[in-house]
């Protein structure tokens, strides 16, 4: 055999089990390698017989095989199961740059939620995709603002009449809200595969046809639910698939000419941004949102975009820039109707935004861009009003978590322990790895600087005992 290369005994196996022929097995990789914009991937039934005889490929595509195998035996086939070398470094071309056409939203959110469905936390999500940023990030959501193209001609073979009625939209969208609901109380962990469940469920019924207003009211159910697929999955640490998800709700926004909406979901996906410490592109995604919704979108929208813009020039040390972007969202918020603006925004009231001010300004105090004492009196109020609502636990454990951060800035052990003492109760009941991370991080400050101090000692004890590593596996 040329090159002295061994057959691929591994990857013949898979292969074999599959049932496919090359041909069938080459249309396959070369179809998902356009879908995630490889389009320099063009395999053949050659190519396949050198892979077979044991040619390495090039990356993306052993990737690609993992993922197609995964899915069509349902259970994780790893690049390394296949008889191939780990790449190294991940295919980032998998990530955001999609079409901005209503099929591909539907059929991309379709093969996503499948695969994630069926594979979980550690297997399609965890070993498939990567992160995208900077201008590979920011340049195709700055799309979002582009006309749509026009509308193909109707296909030519019939396709199935909508199977969804008035009363059932109706409550599919009740379920959404309860699936929010759960979320704000319960954290991301408990219910996540149900939001990705009826996620799949609601895009199967975008194959069908329907009238324009129902249709649009279905890509916007379905614009809410990846974005809580998303939200959910980025509070148990699943950042790349979060993105994903973020990006698909941005384009059925789109698909249901719901600006607002699309703003709310690059507001989220600066949130993360912040959250991975790239706070540059954190300000791109959210003045995108101003600029994109300035016409359409609510006082309660704008000012929580405005509380976003504040986080990411505090993340920057931006202390001037940062305290104007608060005041204007204190304003908006403040000139905000009741009860006129969508379930979605419904979170961020005078709790949420006092949190985001105090959380702004204790990340201006790590950068020595503001006093510390600063942030206590926001967090203070913010936990003040959490503390009536339960709805929003994991709100109100976040919020006494950073309260105790400020404690810590300020030298303040005792109150420092009764903060994070009181959060690592609700945290308890909260799956989060995102409380639970902010939450071990600052008990490791405290006990850095006052690990002498028995209120400390006895804190650490006590996450150790109730929350340790690994604790409350997340899926």
């Amino acid at each position: 055999m040329s090159g002295g290369k061994q057959p691929n005994d591994r990857l013949a196996s898979w292969f074999e089990r599959t049932g496919w022929s090359k041909g069938e097995f080459a249309r396959q990789v070369n179809r998902r390698a356009r879908r995630l914009g490889a389009l320099h991937v063009s395999t053949d039934t050659s190519r396949v017989r050198r892979w077979l005889d044991g040619e390495q490929p090039r990356d993306p595509i052993p990737r690609i095989i993992s993922e197609l195998f995964s899915e069509h035996f349902g259970c994780v086939v790893a690049v390394e199961d296949l008889g191939f070398k780990e790449p190294g470094a991940l295919f980032t071309g998998s990530g955001v740059d999609l079409p901005w056409a209503p099929e591909s939203v539907v059929e991309l959110l379709g093969d996503f939620s499948r695969s994630d469905l069926m594979l979980g936390r550690r297997g399609f999500l965890g070993a498939s995709l990567a992160l995208s940023a900077g201008p590979a990030l920011v340049e195709p959501m700055q799309r979002w603002l582009a006309p749509s193209p026009v509308p193909p001609l109707p296909p030519k073979a019939p396709q199935a009449p909508g199977r969804l009625g008035i009363g059932e939209l109706e409550q599919l969208e009740a379920t959404v809200r309860l699936f929010r609901s759960w979320d704000m109380q319960c954290g991301g962990g408990l219910r996540r595969k149900a939001v990705v469940g009826q996620l799949q469920e609601v895009t199967d019924l975008l194959q069908d046809v329907y009238p324009a207003p129902v249709r649009e009211r279905l890509f916007r159910l379905t614009a809410e639910l990846s974005l809580l697929a998303g939200w959910m999955s980025y509070d148990v640490g699943m950042q790349p698939g979060a993105q994903k998800y973020f990006v698909l709700a941005l384009h059925a926004a789109k698909e249901a000419g719901d600006r607002p909406l699309g703003a709310n979901v690059l507001g989220v996906m600066s949130r993360q941004m912040i959250h991975l410490d790239r706070p540059s592109d954190a300000l791109e995604l959210i003045h995108l949102a101003q600029y994109g919704s300035r016409d359409t979108a609510g006082p309660r929208t704008q000012a929580m975009l405005y509380a976003v813009e504040g986080r990411a020039h505090a993340a920057l040390g931006q202390a001037d820039k940062c305290r104007r972007a608060l005041s204007v969202a204190e304003q908006l918020h403040a000139d905000a109707p009741e009860a006129d603006e969508p379930d979605w925004i419904r979170y961020f009231g005078a709790a949420e935004l006092s949190c985001e001010t105090g959380l702004a300004f204790r990340d201006l105090a790590y950068r020595g861009a503001a006093p510390a004492e600063r942030a206590r009196e926001p967090l203070e109020e913010a936990v003040r009003l959490f503390a009536g609502t339960p709805e929003y636990q994991r709100s109100h454990a976040l919020g006494r978590v950073g309260l105790a951060a400020v404690y810590v800035l300020v030298r303040d052990a005792e109150r420092a322990c009764d903060a994070a003492g009181y959060a690592l109760s609700l945290a308890a009941r909260v799956r989060s790895e995102r409380l639970t991370t902010r939450l071990r991080r600052t008990v490791r400050s405290a006990v850095d600087l006052f690990g002498d101090q028995p209120c400390v000692r006895r804190l650490a004890d006590r996450l150790q005992g109730e929350l340790p590593e690994a604790a409350f596996p997340l899926v």
